[in-house]
C-alpha cells in the first residue's frame, strides 16, 4: 500500500507562487509514476501533470501554461508542485496520485491507484 499526504495548499494573491509537496509511504516510492490533478468547484476533474520514477514528465498544455513546474526527490519519497503566475482560474483542490508504471506517464484518473486527500489552492484577485 501507499499512503500520500498533500501539504502547502492555501491562500495567495494573483501573480504569486506557490509550491505545493506530496509525501509518500509505504511501498518503494521509487517504482511509482507520480501524478497530479486539480478540481474547482462545478468543474471535473483535471490532469495537470505527472512525472515517472526516473524523472520525465508530461504537462496539460493548456492549463499548465509553462507556470507549473513538477520535480520528485525519490531520497525523500515526496513529489513536488512548483506553481508560478498564478491566476484566479488556478483555484482548485489540488490532489497528488500514484500508480506503478515504468513506460508512460497516464492522464486520466482512472488509472491511479492511490490519492491523497486534496490540499485547497485559492488564488485572489
Amino acid at each position: 500500500q501507499v499512503q500520500l499526504v498533500e501539504s502547502g495548499g492555501g491562500l495567495v494573491q494573483a501573480g504569486g507562487s506557490l509550491r505545493l509537496s506530496c509525501a509518500a509511504s509505504g511501498r518503494t516510492f521509487s517504482s511509482y509514476c507520480m501524478g497530479w490533478f486539480r478540481q474547482a468547484p462545478g468543474k471535473e476533474r483535471e490532469f495537470v501533470g505527472g512525472i515517472s520514477w526516473s524523472g520525465g514528465t508530461k504537462y496539460d498544455a493548456d492549463s499548465m501554461k509553462g507556470r507549473f513546474t513538477i520535480s520528485r526527490d525519490n531520497a525523500k519519497n515526496t513529489v513536488y508542485l512548483q506553481m508560478n503566475s498564478l491566476k484566479p482560474e488556478d483555484t482548485a483542490v489540488y490532489y497528488c496520485a500514484a500508480v506503478v508504471r515504468d513506460w508512460y506517464i497516464p492522464t486520466s484518473e482512472g488509472e491511479y491507484d492511490y490519492w491523497g486527500q486534496g490540499t485547497q489552492v485559492t488564488v485572489s484577485s
